[in-house]
């Protein structure tokens, strides 16, 4: 009882230090929020500005000006506030009454007209750049606070899940010791999903060469799981201490396929895609389809997907990765640029896939004869600055297909019945391969629509199957 005490008061400095760390972010993020607010119109301040300069370039050689700037000033006052009234709402082709009566009340009507929407374009580009001012800082608070969350998430997790076990330990380091492997140093880890990591550091002695996938094996018999180096790690360990991780073998493995073909049967195609193998058991597959075709939609969905990429191996939570794409396309940018995103996260432990779309085409889950259909409601990456994800999570099983398709896909189908025609190419099929299934449902579809691709049109093909 008193241990349990003990474990409860006791605190990990690292993870103290990390709070700090992620309090610190946080604070940042609310001083960006706390400054100027967006201004949505010009105030009583600024108009005042405005009518100053205005009068004082036009009035200045005027015999009216003493009678118009001061007996008649709120006339003249509420003269140019009109004009500003409805320059905002019809631009600069005013009406022809309010013309008339600018040029029955000033001797320079047609100067004071252009003078005063000249200050006026000028101010509305000054509210336009605050805007982007405060758009941009409300992105980067968002981001920040992001940031300080998954490092408390993730410093905890870790804290959580690091764990000594000497006898473990002792038996790891006699087996290794009688293939000439001598380890140094060991860290055990467990996951939330209840899986081993082991962080050896260990070389080879004698000379020797050994594998690290015989390592694995060795601290897999000691664990009783079966155990493998975790993706990217070094193939062998040799005379120099080096750090390995092993991880628990998955007990579902992917194989995909791609099938792709540019607007007009050009080469570049304004789509991308991403098939990585991620931490903790998981396989990633995206797709995004930039704005337009060609070279252009192909750079915003290359930078779209390398972002992805780089941020989901290095941890991120989806979510989080996606929010600070939409941030880099929307912020800083003069038109709208998007990109749809299509992403599946495949758990290789359960498997299971998680989907998230934002503007994406529906995607497609192939179970022998019945095909489930997963679609998309919300906006593309690259239009607002909040951006909403549509989420779901099924269950696979062994021999199933998940398929995901660009809107030139679907474009390409009888308007009113795209993905029941879809659906139908898929549910026929017979063929097992991924490649070739993409292969397949892309010729059926071109078929369909007369031969001449009009949009860039990619169809991915994941299987899963069981590891026996």
């Amino acid at each position: 009882m008193a241990q349990i005490k003990e474990q409860e008061i006791f605190v990990n400095p690292y993870v103290v230090q990390m709070d700090k760390f992620a309090d610190s972010l946080q604070h940042l993020s609310k001083t960006f929020l706390n400054m100027e607010a967006y201004k949505g119109t010009l105030s009583r301040e600024e108009i005042d500005e405005m009518f100053e300069k205005v009068t004082g370039n036009v009035c200045a050689g005027c015999e009216r000006r003493g009678e118009c700037l001061g007996e008649k000033h709120s006339v003249t006052y509420q003269m140019m506030y009109e004009i500003l009234c409805a320059a905002e709402e019809y631009g600069a082709e005013l009406n022809m009454e309010l013309k008339r009566r600018l040029k029955r009340q000033c001797l320079f009507a047609p100067r004071f007209l252009r003078e005063s929407l000249e200050e006026f374009e000028n101010a509305k580009q000054i509210l336009m750049w605050n805007h982007r001012l405060v758009q941009a800082r409300e992105g980067y608070a968002r981001q920040l606070t992001s940031f300080a969350k998954m490092i408390q998430y993730t410093t905890r997790e870790l804290d959580a899940g690091i764990f000594q076990d000497d006898h473990l330990e002792k038996r790891i380091k006699a087996a290794l010791k009688k293939e000439n492997v001598k380890l140094l140093s060991v860290v055990f880890y467990m996951t939330q999903q209840g899986k081993y990591e082991v962080h050896l550091t260990v070389k080879a002695m004698k000379g020797r060469v050994v594998l690290a996938k015989d390592v694995a094996f060795l601290v897999g018999k000691c664990i009783g799981r079966t155990m493998i180096p975790r993706q990217g790690e070094r193939l062998v360990i040799g005379e120099e201490y080096g750090t390995i991780a092993c991880m628990e073998g998955a007990k579902f493995q992917t194989l995909q396929g791609v099938a792709r073909i540019g607007k007009g049967l050009e080469e570049i195609s304004g789509d991308t895609f991403l098939m990585k193998d991620l931490p903790g058991g998981r396989k990633g597959v995206a797709l995004s389809d930039g704005m337009g075709s060609g070279e252009e939609a192909f750079r915003d969905s290359t930078m779209v997907v390398e972002m992805l990429e780089e941020l989901l191996e290095a941890g991120f939570p989806v979510e989080t990765a996606v929010q600070m794409m939409n941030t880099a396309l929307v912020t800083g940018r003069e038109e709208v640029k998007f990109c749809t995103l299509d992403v599946c996260l495949f758990d290789l432990y359960q498997g299971s896939c998680e989907f998230v779309k934002a503007g994406a085409s529906a995607t497609f889950i192939k179970r022998k004869k019945e095909v489930e259909k997963i679609e998309s409601t919300t906006l593309p990456i690259g239009v607002v600055q909040n951006i909403e994800l549509d989420r779901e999570e099924r269950n696979l099983e062994s021999g199933e297909y998940v398929i995901m398709v660009t809107d030139g896909v679907m474009d390409a189908l009888p308007e009113g019945s795209q993905e029941e025609k879809l659906v139908e190419f898929i549910r026929e099929t017979d063929i097992v391969n991924p490649t070739e299934f993409a292969r397949g449902i892309l010729s059926q579809v071109l078929k369909s629509s007369g031969g001449m691709p009009m949009d860039d049109m990619t169809v991915l093909v994941i299987g899963i199957w069981g590891l026996s």
